[in-house]
């Protein structure tokens, strides 16, 4: 007996046969002969006493076509045929629409729903029909009933949902050494192994290049200074040669020779070994400049994705204290400050200075000048961010100030805030390892449910309980992705499962990935904190040591569940503070439709991200840190900290150390600093002149503003969707 159907949705509701009555009697009333209500009754009869529980509504329909071509009415089955029919294609009406605003390049936010994407070109035009269609698809037959349904009711937001059938993985941290000193076999080429500094550039270009197309999210080296720092000493090694040659001497005792630093000096007066040595490293230096220009000038123009979207990358850096590693760090950030093209700041990748003390924080450690320098850099380009080793959840036991490779047990992040570190399958660390994928879940939905409760404690025990039913269906919706994803085939990621992804050597050629998928880890994110509080306290976490407490229990609380759900599925799950992109504005429509506007809760365009202070609160920095500092414990698959200074930042790298030292004060784990940026976007002119019009270099007036967009920069604000422009609008200055 029938009980059930389920909706297109994924609602379930009471099985109706009067429905089906109703339909086929609107199909005779289009025919000559007229209804048979005995006739539509007995086939709707028939159908309630099917030996299922429940069916879907195309079942039900597609049973009533056949109870038709049965009867002697064959002529009412054909009209109800082309009826449904119609239905369908009004159905799909929505999809022709957002088909329709794609094809006439509309600014809206389906097109502008990822930032760092123009999906105004042909290539881009082409993902968005791709992934439009891909979610329908998905809707439909890969997500369970229950999952289906909190989507469809905004509590749940599955991320990356048109890359689902692809059983593609989010992110990795590139093993690089595994490039440099084995070579690329990508399934449609090879290189043998780098051995010279230019060489070692481009093929981590083309590592994080190949693998971004054979995953959803970004790509990012865990550390780049120590990867790329042997071949340094063998560009050298190559400069002792050509001079040798040039000379006619044999200078093979300079090859090992001890360098203090690479950096170049005047060869005026100096003579012999001294002289050769020296110009040997002068030119060397200006290899390694030559190469992290390439390196930057490759990350920002070569495309993946079908030829839409540049590589979403990242590399950390800032712990190699040998000569070598000093100068590829310092290259860098000599190419990062003096900008690309006509001077312009350059977009990727997000740079992140690993800030260590004892290594390149402290006046007296070795790489005290670098950090300072990367504090300049970021007063004018933005970049590098700051991830914290000395908070403690980044530590690592095996970490050895001593050891050549320590930088295995350094934690590192991507520039959207994704951190993946400790492993319950393998061994703790960054490299090799990323996020499968990741769900959000809308706390402040739950929330707005519990407003009518007039009791604070009842009100606050309500919103606890629901919270514990929709973070159970976020974590049963990642399982059922986790079990999806690992049927996947070793041969469908050459690269990535050819060598990068740890263990994944060891996969036979025609195995799965299930051995060794599980090393990643399954993100539930949330959004949206201080609405949640508003609707249950009266106030946000920033203006409330009340609201404050109740903040904290509520990611503590998720962080336990996640700790739980790690237990029973046997997965790395983590609670994650969304970098809410596309998401920011599509909850709160959601709920704004639903339950309209609430002061403090709806009434904007955006949900603030994660467990952020709002962007429209002022505050000091030192305040906003001794809020935000508590979560990022507690967020372990990823945070950020952000502080917006005022004015010109080019001349005040003191303002960017006072806000690496109140990470390293209050244990924030990951950081970075907003200010004001102009940019000429016809000659790409840029200065931080408060609202400049025309630009002093080329007279045009096409001037936007260069800001980051949830962890990374944005060339225009001409791709950012509505959410986060309104966002963007309302952004103050910490001071």
């Amino acid at each position: 007996m029938v009980k059930y159907v389920v909706k297109r949705d994924g609602r379930r509701v009471e099985f109706n046969n009067q429905k089906i009555v109703a339909a086929i009697l609107k199909a005779m009333n289009v025919t000559d002969n007229g209804e048979d209500i005995v006739l539509a009754a007995k086939i709707a009869d028939a159908i309630s006493k099917r030996n299922d529980e429940s069916m879907t509504v195309e079942a039900i329909q597609d049973c009533v076509e056949f109870e038709l071509m049965k009867s002697p009415r064959k002529e009412v089955a054909r009209k109800y045929i082309a009826y449904r029919n119609q239905r369908n294609l009004a159905r799909k009406a929505k999809t022709n629409e957002i088909f329709k605003e794609i094809i006439d390049a509309q600014a809206n936010d389906i097109t502008r729903e990822n930032a760092n994407m123009n999906a105004d070109t042909p290539a881009g035009m082409m993902m968005k029909f791709a992934s439009e269609a891909t979610k329908t698809y998905v809707d439909e037959c890969l997500l369970s009933d229950e999952v289906r349904q909190a989507v469809y009711n905004g509590y749940i937001h599955i991320h990356d949902k048109d890359y689902y059938p692809t059983k593609s993985l989010t992110c990795i941290q590139h093993p690089l050494d595994k490039i440099l000193f084995g070579g690329l076999q990508a399934g449609h080429g090879e290189s043998r192994p780098a051995k010279r500094i230019e060489t070692a550039s481009v093929l981590a270009c083309i590592s994080m290049e190949t693998v971004q197309n054979e995953m959803h999210g970004g790509q990012a080296i865990p550390a780049f200074d120590f990867y790329l720092a042997p071949f340094v000493r063998k560009t050298y090694q190559e400069e002792i040669d050509k001079l040798a040659a040039f000379i006619g001497q044999n200078l093979d005792h300079l090859k090992d020779a001890a360098i203090d630093d690479y950096v170049k000096r005047d060869l005026v007066g100096i003579q012999g070994d001294d002289r050769y040595k020296i110009h040997a490293v002068n030119q060397t230096v200006s290899r390694v400049h030559q190469a992290m220009e390439a390196f930057v000038h490759n990350m920002n123009t070569i495309h993946s994705r079908g030829g839409n979207q540049v590589v979403f990358s990242s590399i950390n850096y800032g712990t190699d204290t040998s000569a070598e590693g000093r100068c590829i760090i310092r290259e860098m950030l000599n190419t990062t400050y003096e900008g690309v093209g006509n001077g312009s700041t350059a977009i990727f990748p997000i740079q992140i200075w690993k800030k260590k003390r004892g290594v390149s924080y402290l006046p007296e450690d070795p790489n005290y000048d670098l950090y300072k320098y990367a504090c300049k850099v970021t007063a004018r380009r933005f970049f590098p961010n700051f991830i914290n080793l000395d908070a403690p959840y980044n530590h690592h036991e095996l970490w050895k100030a001593d050891d050549p490779n320590r930088y295995m047990y350094e934690c590192a992040t991507m520039g959207c805030r994704t951190r993946v570190f400790e492993n319950r399958f393998g061994p703790k660390t960054s490299i090799g390892r990323g996020n499968l994928s990741f769900t959000t879940v809308n706390i402040v939905r739950i929330a707005i449910e519990c407003m009518g409760e007039q009791d604070q404690e009842k009100r606050i025990s309500m919103f606890f309980e629901k919270l514990d039913s929709v973070l159970g269906i976020a974590a049963r919706q990642l399982d059922e992705r986790f079990n999806f994803q690992k049927t996947a085939m070793k041969k469908q990621f050459p690269l990535l499962m050819g060598k990068l992804w740890v263990g994944s050597e060891d996969l036979p050629a025609d195995s799965t990935i299930e051995p060794v998928i599980n090393q990643g880890t399954l993100g539930i994110g949330f959004i949206g904190l201080a609405e949640c509080l508003i609707a249950l306290t009266g106030k946000h976490h920033g203006e409330s040591a009340e609201a404050q407490e109740l903040g904290l229990r509520i990611v503590t609380f998720m962080r336990d569940k996640v700790n739980g759900f790690s237990e029973t599925y046997h997965h790395n799950y983590s609670i994650l503070g969304t970098p809410a992109e596309g998401l920011s504005g599509r909850f709160t429509k959601m709920d704004k439709k639903r339950f309209g506007i609430i002061p403090g809760v709806t009434d904007k365009d955006y949900y603030t991200n994660s467990s952020h202070i709002p962007v429209y609160f002022h505050c000091t920095p030192k305040h906003k840190a001794e809020v935000e500092a508590p979560y990022h414990d507690l967020e372990r698959g990823g945070h950020i900290f952000y502080v917006e200074i005022d004015g010109d930042a080019t001349h005040n790298p003191e303002a960017i150390m006072n806000i690496v030292d109140l990470m390293d004060k209050y244990d924030i784990g990951y950081g970075s600093v907003n200010h004001n940026r102009n940019r000429c976007m016809d000659c790409g002119y840029e200065d931080a002149t408060e609202g400049l019009t025309e630009c002093p270099h080329c007279h045009g007036t096409n001037i936007d503003t260069l800001q980051r967009i949830t962890g990374y920069l944005v060339g225009t604000t001409s791709r950012w969707n509505s959410g986060k422009l309104a966002e963007l609008k309302d952004r103050v200055v910490h001071k």
